[in-house]
């Protein structure tokens, strides 16, 4: 799970709510993001929503809806290659990526369209997504 999709979610003004939730109902639970996308959702709905949101976030982590998926220090030297390959990537991207390849027959819930058709994983196949049609 990207942060996009969960930040949507738990924001009403998103213009990707309702994709979110429609995506995150019909897919059901559990998802799994890392401990960076986790880091990237925290500063979005602290800086843009309300109070509960950071609350109901923290209970779909505590619930065990949301897995959060370690990838440093172990990634590391992989996510550096990454970021390195792709100037533009940032390091919740990088880690996303990582977990992709660590998991190849799982798909990346996003909104994130311009970076996700982009990069490839370790063996150049493109990361499959779930994300709203343009």
């Amino acid at each position: 799970m990207d942060t996009g999709p969960l930040v949507a979610y738990f924001n009403g003004d998103d213009k990707w709510h309702a994709w979110s939730v429609g995506a995150l109902n019909n897919l059901g639970y559990p998802f799994c993001a890392t401990e960076l996308v986790v880091g990237e959702v925290c500063y979005f709905l602290r800086k843009y929503t309300r109070n509960d949101s950071m609350r109901e976030f923290w209970e779909l982590i505590e619930s065990g809806d949301l897995h959060v998926c370690a990838t440093l220090p172990e990634a590391a030297p992989r996510m550096k290659a990454l970021m390195e390959q792709y100037e533009r990537m940032d390091v919740a991207d990088a880690s996303l990526v990582v977990l992709s390849e660590r998991y190849p027959q799982a798909k990346l819930i996003t909104i994130d369209r311009k970076d996700f058709t982009f990069y490839r994983r370790n063996n150049g196949s493109s990361v499959p997504c779930i994300m709203p049609t343009e």
